[in-house]
Parts: C-alpha cells; sequence; structure tokens
C-alpha cells in the first residue's frame, strides 16, 4: 500500500539499507525475546504480570514518541495522520499502565468497569481517522458514496460474522448490567470498524512513503487482530497479563514504533513502468472483488446459524439485509458509472480519431520488430503512398541506406533510456516517397505498448532553405565561390587530421592588377563581369581537391592540398608552377560590357604550411607575399619568406614612430638645386623634407610615406613643407638670394577645404616672399580630380606670383589631358624618360618632341634625376632648359645650399673648374619624391 503524497521532503536523511537491515533485525530480536518470555511465563508470576502489563505501556508509549517525533520532521498532507497515530498508541499505553497499577502495584484484580477501559475505546478512533487521511480522496460525490458502500460492506460482513460466533452470546450474557454489555461490545465492534476501514481504504492509497504507510497498517491490523482473540469469551475467560496473546499487541507497538522510519522507497510513477505493462493487476482485482467477498462472509455468517441449528437472529437478518442491499446500491452506482466512462471513452475516441486522420502529420505505429502496425490517412498527402500499402511494411524498407544506421542508433539509445527522464525522442531521416524520392522526414517518436509511435512531417523545404541559407553564407554572392569564412575553415581543415603532417598544403593570394582602372573606366557591371570570369577561370584551373575562393574585390585565394612529397624543392617548385599557370590564365584578355576586350594581370603570393602553423598566420603569410609581388612589379608569384613578417613589423614601428616624429622636430628641409643647362647657374632650388628619427637614420619621402595610410598626417606635413620652404626661402631672399623655390604638392591637396587659397596668400604675406618666389609642383594629376576647380585654383595662385610646375610629363594620357586644360609654367619630364635618354633612340625621339610641344606652348622645361654628364650632353642638344639630379648636386642643408648660392653655379660637362658648393651628398641615384 503506497503512502500518502508529501508534498516537500522530510528534512533528515533517509536511512541507508544497511542501518535499515540493523533496526530490522533488533525489532526482530525484541519482538521474539518479548515471545519466548511470554511464551515460558517469565519465570514468575509477578514478573509476567510486570511485563504483560508495563511492557505493552513501555512499548505503545515508544509508538507514540515515535510517531510524534516524526510528524514533527513531516511537512507533508501525512503529518496529521501520524500525530493520530501518536494519540491512538499513547491511549493504548495509558491503558496498559492503569491495567498493570492494579495488578502489579495494588495486587488486586482490574474491575470490569475502569478507566483503563476509556484509555482502550479511545484507541481505535484517532487510528480510524488518521487511515482517512492516509487514503486517496475520491474526486466525486459517487466515489465518496462508494467508499461509504465499501466500508459498510466489510464492516456489516464482519459484524454478522462476529455476532453469529461470539457477540450474540456477550449480548445475551447473564447477571451484566446494560453498561457491562455495552463495554463488552463496543471493543470487536470498533476493531470492526478499524479493519473495515483498513481493507476498504487499502485499496485507495496515494502515492507517497510507501514502506512507512504498509508497515503502519500491518501494525494495526496486528492489534485489531489480537483484540479480536481477546474478544472471544472462551480466551477471555482464562486470559491473565503476561501471556502468549500480549506478545501480539507488543509486536504491533513496535511496529508501528519503527514504521515512520524505516526505508522509504521513492514513489513509483506510472512513467517508469515500460509500455503495456499493467499497474498492480492483483491489487486491481481485489479492489473489484471486495463488494463480492463482503457479501460471502454475510452468507457465512448465516449460514453458521443455520448449521448449528440456531434461530436466526434478528440482528444478523438486519446486518444482512443491509449488506445486500449496499451491494445492490453499489453495483447500481458502478453501472450507471460505467456507462457514463464508456459513453465517454467513445466520445473521447472519435475525437481523438477524426485528430489522427485531419492532420497533416502522418501518425505510424511500430510493431518491436520494426512492422508498421497504424498508419494515419495523412500518408497519402504526404508521402504519396496510401496507407493500407504501407501497413504491414518495414520501417527500415522506407528509410534512406545512408541514414538507417544513425536511426536505429537512436532508436536503441531511446529505448534504453529511462522513460521519465526522455519520455520523447526527436529523428530526422529521408524518407522514400511514392514517387521513389527522397523526403526529409522529421519525427518525434513515443513509447507503445513495446513499440514505437511516429508523429512524422514533411520538412524537405525546410532542409533545402537551411541549405540554401548555408550555401549563401559560405559562399561569395557574384562569383558563387567560397568566401572568407568558408575559406579558412578550410584551410584549418587541411593543417589538421591527417594532413597536419603533410608540408606541401599551400595557399595563393592573387590580387588583379589594373582592376581599379577598369571598374572606374568601364562601370561596376564591366568589373563584376571580369570577376565572374575571373573566378570561372580560377575555378576550372586548381585540381578537383583543391579550393578556389573569392575573399573580396578582386582578391581571390586558393587552397593547394599536399600530395604527401617529402621533397620541399620538388613541392615548392610544382606550386609555383601551378601559381605560374594560374597568373598566365588570369592574365588572357577578358570581354566585358558587350564585348569589350580588357587586360589585366595577377599578382600571387604563395605561404607553405608549417608545423605547428595555424590557418590565420598561413593566410597571412601567403597576403604577405602578394604584396610583395605588388611591390616588386605585378604580374609576378612572390614565395614568402620569414623576412616579410619582420619588414611588416619595420614598417608598423616605423609607422608608429611618423606620427609623432613631426612635433617631435625630427624632421628636416632641404633643398637640391636646379641648374641652368645653357649657363650652368643656379636658378631654382627644390624642397624635401628628410626624416632623421631618434635612431639616427635619415629616410627619404619615399621610404616613409610608403609606411602610411595616414591621410591627416600626410597633410600635415605638407602644410609644415609649405611653410619652412616659404621662410627659408624669405629668410634667403633677405640676404640678397633670390631664387625661386619649388614645393611639391598634391593636386587633391589644393582642392582640399583645409587648405584654402587665402592662406598660401597669408603665408606669402606674412614672410614677405616676392612675386616669382614659390613655384608650386603638382605631384599628381589623377583623373578622377575635376580639372575645372583645379583650374580655378592654379588661376588664383598665379595672380599672387606663384608659377604652376607640371609634374611626371610624359607619363601617361593623363598628363597630357591635364597640361591641354590647366595653366602650367613649367614642364617637369618624367624621370623614366631621363633615365634611357642615352641609351634608346625611342626615347630620345618622344623627350625631343616633348621638349618641342612644351617650346611651342611657351613653357619652361625641367628635367628631373639627371645622374651623369652624358643625360647633360643629349638633354641640352634636344632644348631642355633647365635640370636637377646628382650630375650637379644631391639635396643640401641650409648651411651648403647657401654656400653653393654665393658660387652662383655649376659646371657643364666638358668644363675644368670644380662644381660650387663644398660637397654635395654622396652621388647616388636618389628615391623618387612621392610627397602626398
Amino acid at each position: 500500500m503506497p503512502g500518502p503524497e508529501r508534498t516537500a521532503p522530510a528534512p533528515e536523511r533517509p536511512p541507508s539499507w544497511a542501518g535499515s537491515l540493523l533496526a530490522q533485525i533488533a525489532l526482530g530480536l525484541v519482538c521474539a525475546g518479548y515471545t519466548t518470555g511470554a511464551a515460558l511465563g517469565w519465570g514468575t508470576p509477578r514478573l509476567a504480570l510486570f511485563m504483560g502489563d508495563f511492557g505493552l505501556s513501555a512499548a505503545a508509549f515508544t509508538a507514540a514518541v515515535s510517531c510524534f517525533l516524526y510528524a514533527r520532521t513531516e511537512r507533508g498532507g501525512t503529518r496529521p495522520a501520524w500525530l493520530l497515530f501518536a494519540f491512538s498508541s499513547f491511549m493504548a499505553g495509558a491503558g496498559n499502565a492503569v491495567w498493570g497499577w492494579y495488578e502489579v502495584v495494588r495486587g488486586q484484580q482490574v474491575p470490569e468497569s475502569s478507566v483503563a477501559d476509556l484509555f482502550f475505546l479511545l484507541f481505535a478512533p484517532p487510528a480510524i481517522v488518521g487511515l482517512l487521511v492516509l487514503a486517496k480522496k475520491p474526486v466525486t460525490r459517487a466515489g465518496w458514496v462508494c467508499l461509504g458502500l465499501d466500508a459498510w460492506l466489510i464492516a456489516g460482513s464482519l459484524l454478522t460474522l462476529s455476532w453469529s460466533l461470539a457477540l450474540a452470546h456477550t449480548a445475551h450474557f447473564q447477571g451484566e448490567s446494560v453498561a457491562q454489555a455495552a463495554l463488552s461490545l463496543a471493543y470487536p465492534l470498533l476493531d470492526i470498524v478499524l479493519v473495515s476501514m483498513v481493507l476498504a481504504l487499502h485499496f485507495r492509497r496515494s502515492p507517497g512513503n510507501r514502506s512507512a504507510v504498509n508497515t503502519a497498517i500491518a501494525a494495526l491490523a496486528l492489534t485489531v487482530l489480537c483484540d479480536a482473540l481477546f474478544t472471544s469469551p472462551l480466551l477471555r475467560a482464562n486470559y491473565v497479563s503476561g501471556q502468549l496473546l500480549d506478545a501480539g499487541w507488543f509486536a504491533g507497538s513496535l511496529l508501528l514504533a519503527y514504521a515512520p522510519w524505516g526505508v522509504r522507497r521513492p514513489p513509483e510513477p506510472s512513467t517508469v513502468r515500460g509500455p503495456g505493462v499493467p499497474s498492480r493487476p492483483i491489487a486491481g482485482s481485489l479492489a473489484a472483488l471486495t463488494p463480492y467477498l463482503a457479501a460471502a462472509v454475510c452468507t457465512l455468517g448465516i449460514l453458521y446459524n443455520v448449521v448449528e441449528g440456531r434461530r436466526i437472529d434478528r440482528v444478523v437478518v438486519l446486518t444482512g439485509c443491509a449488506v445486500v442491499l449496499a451491494l445492490v446500491v453499489r453495483q447500481g452506482i458502478m453501472l450507471i458509472d460505467n456507462i457514463a466512462l464508456t459513453h465517454e471513452l467513445a466520445q473521447k475516441e472519435n475525437h481523438f480519431r477524426s485528430l489522427v486522420q485531419g492532420s497533416s502529420d502522418v501518425i505510424m505505429i511500430a510493431a518491436p520488430s520494426g512492422v508498421l502496425r497504424y498508419v494515419s490517412p495523412a500518408a497519402s498527402g504526404v508521402y504519396g503512398r496510401d496507407a493500407e500499402e504501407l501497413i504491414g511494411t518495414e520501417l527500415a524498407a522506407l528509410i534512406h541506406p545512408e541514414d538507417l544506421g544513425a536511426v536505429v542508433h537512436e532508436v536503441r539509445r531511446f529505448l534504453a533510456a529511462s522513460p521519465a527522464e526522455e519520455p520523447t525522442t526527436r529523428i530526422e531521416c529521408r524518407f522514400r516517397s511514392g514517387s521513389g524520392d527522397w523526403l526529409n522526414v522529421e519525427s518525434t517518436v513515443n513509447r507503445h505498448q513495446g513499440g514505437l509511435i511516429f508523429n512524422s512531417r514533411d520538412v524537405t523545404e525546410r532542409v533545402r532553405l537551411q541549405a540554401q541559407l548555408q550555401h549563401n553564407a559560405e559562399h561569395d554572392p557574384l562569383t558563387d565561390l567560397p568566401n572568407r569564412a568558408l575559406f579558412t575553415r578550410r584551410v584549418g581543415q587541411a593543417l589538421g587530421g591527417r594532413r597536419s603532417s603533410d608540408p606541401g598544403t599551400a595557399v595563393l593570394f592573387i590580387d588583379l592588377d589594373g582592376f581599379k582602372a577598369v571598374n572606374d573606366r568601364l562601370g561596376h557591371q564591366a568589373g563584376d563581369d571580369l570577376l565572374i570570369q575571373a573566378a570561372r577561370r580560377l575555378q576550372e584551373a586548381v585540381r578537383a581537391g583543391d579550393t578556389a575562393a573569392r575573399l573580396g574585390g578582386d582578391e581571390f585565394a586558393a587552397l593547394i592540398l599536399g600530395d604527401g612529397l617529402r621533397d620541399r624543392t620538388a613541392r615548392e617548385t610544382q606550386v609555383q608552377e601551378i601559381a605560374d599557370r594560374l597568373r598566365l590564365t588570369l592574365s588572357r584578355p577578358y570581354r566585358v560590357d558587350g564585348g569589350t576586350e580588357v587586360r589585366v594581370a595577377a599578382s600571387i603570393g604563395v605561404a607553405f604550411a608549417e608545423p605547428g602553423i595555424g590557418a590565420g598566420d598561413l593566410l597571412r603569410n601567403a597576403d604577405l607575399a602578394m604584396y610583395r609581388a605588388k611591390a616588386g612589379g605585378k604580374d609576378r608569384v612572390e614565395l614568402y619568406v620569414p623576412q616579410m613578417q619582420a619588414e611588416v613589423v619595420r614598417r608598423t614601428e616605423l609607422a608608429a614612430r611618423l606620427r609623432s616624429a613631426l612635433h617631435d622636430g625630427e624632421f628636416a628641409l632641404l633643398h637640391q638645386p636646379v641648374v641652368d643647362l645653357a649657363t650652368g647657374r643656379i636658378s631654382g632650388v627644390s624642397a624635401q623634407a628628410r626624416w632623421r628619427s631618434a635612431q639616427g637614420i635619415l629616410f627619404t619621402p619615399a621610404e616613409y610615406l610608403r609606411v602610411t595610410d595616414d591621410g591627416e598626417r600626410t597633410a600635415e606635413l605638407g602644410r609644415w613643407l609649405l611653410e619652412e620652404a616659404v621662410e627659408q626661402a624669405a629668410e634667403r631672399a633677405g640676404s640678397g638670394h633670390r631664387t625661386p623655390v619649388t614645393v611639391r604638392l598634391a593636386a587633391r591637396r589644393l582642392l582640399d577645404r583645409s587648405v584654402p587659397l587665402g592662406s598660401v596668400e597669408a603665408l606669402l604675406a606674412r614672410h614677405g616672399l616676392p612675386s616669382g618666389s614659390l613655384v608650386i609642383e603638382l605631384a599628381d594629376t589623377d583623373h578622377r580630380i575635376p580639372l575645372d576647380e583645379l583650374e580655378q585654383r592654379l588661376v588664383s595662385l598665379r595672380r599672387l606670383g606663384v608659377r604652376i610646375a607640371l609634374d611626371g610629363f610624359g607619363s601617361g594620357h593623363v598628363a597630357v589631358h591635364a597640361l591641354r586644360r590647366l595653366p602650367v609654367d613649367i614642364l617637369k619630364l618624367d624621370r623614366g624618360l631621363v633615365e634611357g635618354v642615352v641609351e634608346s633612340a625611342r626615347l630620345r625621339k618622344i623627350t625631343s618632341g616633348v621638349l618641342r610641344i612644351a617650346g611651342e606652348l611657351g613653357m619652361q622645361t625641367l628635367a628631373e634625376g639627371v645622374d651623369v654628364p652624358e643625360q647633360v650632353l643629349a638633354l641640352r642638344a634636344m632644348g631642355c632648359r633647365h635640370a636637377q639630379g646628382m650630375a650637379f648636386s644631391g639635396p643640401l642643408d641650409e648651411y651648403r645650399l647657401r654656400r653653393a648660392l654665393v658660387r652662383g653655379d655649376y659646371p657643364l660637362p666638358g668644363a675644368v673648374s670644380v662644381p660650387a658648393g663644398s660637397g654635395p651628398e654622396p652621388r647616388r641615384k636618389p628615391s623618387p619624391d612621392p610627397l602626398t
């Protein structure tokens, strides 16, 4: 019999099995010792009386204390029951103590009616109410009526039998008063009620501490049994305290004392039982047979009177009729209740059948063997197969072979798990449809009578959408190549697993040189078309197991997996051949925008996997190699070497120091003389900035400007250069050296609103620089710069007496376009024309033509980078007017420049005199000055 449900756990820890076993052994030894003593008469009559009275009293008080202490710790709904059991045991203990007072202390016989009888009568009512508290309460009025009828059926039957056997004799006992007869009948009647409640409530137990309640019921049953034996006139007439009957009462009290502290097994919810296992079939059968057993007991009582030849007692007749009437009423109630339940069950069955048949999900029931026993009609709409066709089919035959192993594994794991912890599971697999296609099906699986219930739905579209979203997240939308995230993951996979020891894995970083010009000239549509074609060529050029990807913009990458070669040189040669083949493939002409032919080149950086290297480091190395390829002239393949990383670190540190160098006064201004090729005199100077770092290293603009892309820092340096050059030129003019100074500025800086024209005018006025003493050299003429705005700026500057020089003429059509639009005074030849003017007859013709155009336009000409006398002779013969370069002098500081200006000229080739100045910088080919 399960105990009542406890809403809160007891604070004490449940005893262990070992401790419970020891307690049971001790309880058995104590009861066995008492039984042995009672059977042997305890040795002396006085000791027998003592043990029969005060021994029973001590046992009952022990049970009272035990139940009371347990009730104090119990916080659930069973606490009142244990308090009532404690009170009932206390009454029994008090009755036995009064009995012992008479027999042991006072040495006299107990009176027929005493206080002990009152205590004994108060034993049963609290126990009966306690059992009611422990019982599972009916939820309907019909249930309460049935509970009352069951109790009366049992009580009436026992009363009929007891009256026939003994109570009739007690009721007609001669010589006793009415009070004595009533007292004699009270004991057995209360015991009958107690037994009736025990039997009636035994089959209505609520879940809870089953062991404690079962033990308490056993203790009360043992006590009632001893009371029934004591009620027998034959036994009661010969009863003396300390006899064997007392051992039953003693054991019942100790058993009740042990009940709350015994082993308390956790409740066994119905969900723990496996499918198809009936819940307590024996208990259910006994509960159903209880009314009939009660009627049988009543019939036995009546038959006993007939067999003994006695006259049928009126009490027997009344109780028998009452029992039969209760049985008829109970059966009528049960019949009505069953009809209502049957009707309700039919309604629910129809309701659930309509839900199953109308559901868009397919419900299938599979037997333990895997054969489908039921398939809902929705199968025809979902699977394209009739439900009758699927019934009897093995489920394994309908699942995709690649998914079958995972499904079987999950089903076995689910069946082995506890139903309480995992009542359902979810399985997703491919299911064969009626057309032969494979559908993605998601199923919720439940247990059902040893088999399984599958609640399945078609999720094919969802799976396709998820796959498409996953593809979009990992691929470039324009070219459909893997994007940077997927490429990085595949590189990581290639560097791990079984390929981790293969040094032949390499990453290629590819940049399309000239793509930006195509995009700017022909538009983004043509640029996208070129990228799509380049991606297709790249995809076709790599091997089947390799990966081609687009990282963004015009940057692509390729992962070349190793083939197990241990010869690093041979592997490098092989990969470099692949890279060269890719470079040639990507450099072939493209036809875009309806047939326009364009060309781009490819700069490729290659990095090989090293032991312990990560995906991020390998990609960085390939990126560094690619930038080295672009810096080395583009359209080439460059292998990564560790020095590249050191160069990046150096440039990063240099860029960081450059940010504070200007404020720390580390920049110095040098001037390179401009020489008149006709007279050798100094006709001007070109201002150039040099950075002397804190470490004493002197950097040219070509060296320190390429390490930073900080436009604000570059603009600040340009403003400093202009102010320093104007200030020093004004000081030289004040000393009598009115030599024009040339300052190189980016054309886009002249259009910057942060450098208004008024600031140049204010600068010239502040330092008093004479008109014509400042020459602004345009460092670039990007076609994206609006020439109309630039022309207006230059006209305004010329009104201030500032002359304009155009740098780099001869490098492309952009300079010709600028020459046609802009007000230019001086034309500066591109260094590329000057370097080959001696060796190349073709360049001599081009240079001669450029000089002739400048002369016809009334412009002065200036050649930059004139380093050898042969170039001086060639340029002078072609009509070039001015030159600067190492053939005359390198950049000079202010002191050496003034000495050169005092001398006034430099010897031209063929002259004998020593060059002016105390010595220029060492004769070496200077780097270009791309001050932007």
